[in-house]
């Protein structure tokens, strides 16, 4: 694989066009920092749900909450993304633990796939609502069928079949969410720029937009294509692209002076029989969590 081929997906930030050109980091880069912004609507013409990726995770629902299936390592995941969010409150003064109130945050889990994090979030006492959305119907029929087996998410956990297109904006800056996640999300993606511009107003000012991603190196390829994939076969094959992959640099010039600040990240690593470790510069070569906060 050469360079130019490495990033050819990302060069369709502007514009989702399956037969885009090669063409240099350079020039991705600057299609993702001034990806324009539209104006919302109720139904765009633009759409980040990719027929393909909706038709592979179709066929692994089943399995979602299966902690040995194919799922095992989001599973595993999980209790990382709590402790990233709980780090990215807790650096700001008005959601330290202390003053954090009970059932005072509002989330927006977008592509929730079979809930394994929205059910988490929702089950935490400081949390008031979470609104979980995903394309995949049936993936979304086995999250709601889930979440019914425990009476304490009623109220709490709502699920949406919808696109981030689909979801109308809220009325007002107030009643946006706290969190918004992108959990192994932007991966997937043909248009991060544009999709991430999508996202911005569900995002509260002083809140917080957390993902987590895979960097494009050759490590990650070596990683998550020809170990997980198809030797190990731990990660059902096909699951992932590396040319979608998403580097950390990218995503802070992405974000710089376009109203967000405190830009935090983590890089982790799979460590089989421990589970996923924190590794100072993992950002670089592999899996991380990457988060802004929305100025206010």
């Amino acid at each position: 694989m050469t360079t130019s081929r490495a990033v050819r997906r990302l060069h369709r930030l502007s514009r989702p066009s399956a037969a885009a050109a090669p063409v240099s980091l350079h020039t991705y880069q600057h299609q993702l920092r001034l990806a324009p912004s539209r104006p919302r609507r109720r139904h765009s013409t633009f759409s980040s749900v990719n027929p393909q990726e909706v038709s592979h995770f179709n066929a692994l629902a089943s399995e979602w909450w299966d902690p040995h299936g194919s799922s095992r390592l989001l599973h595993l995941m999980n209790p990382v993304r709590q402790d990233f969010i709980r780090v990215c409150l807790q650096s700001q003064p008005e959601t330290t633990a202390s003053r954090l109130q009970e059932a005072s945050l509002s989330y927006l889990d977008i592509g929730c796939g079979g809930g394994i994090f929205a059910e988490s979030a929702a089950r935490l006492p400081t949390t008031k609502r979470v609104t979980a959305i995903d394309p995949t119907p049936s993936v979304l029929a086995v999250a709601k069928a889930h979440a019914k087996k425990d009476p304490s998410l009623a109220g709490k956990l709502f699920y949406e079949q919808s696109s981030i297109e689909q979801l109308p904006a809220p009325p007002s800056s107030g009643d946006a969410y706290d969190i918004v996640s992108l959990f192994e999300v932007i991966e997937h993606v043909d248009a991060p720029g544009p999709f991430l511009e999508r996202v911005r107003p569900f995002v509260k000012p002083g809140g917080w937009l957390v993902m987590s991603t895979i960097a494009r190196t050759w490590v990650s390829w070596f990683t998550t294509k020809l170990v997980a994939e198809h030797l190990l076969r731990i990660v059902p094959p096909g699951t992932h692209d590396w040319n979608k992959y998403v580097n950390e640099d990218e995503l802070q010039r992405f974000f710089l002076d376009k109203g967000w600040d405190s830009p935090m990240v983590m890089g982790v690593v799979y460590v089989p029989g421990l589970g996923w470790k924190e590794v100072r510069g993992g950002e670089k070569v592999g899996n991380y969590f990457f988060a802004v906060r929305r100025s206010g």
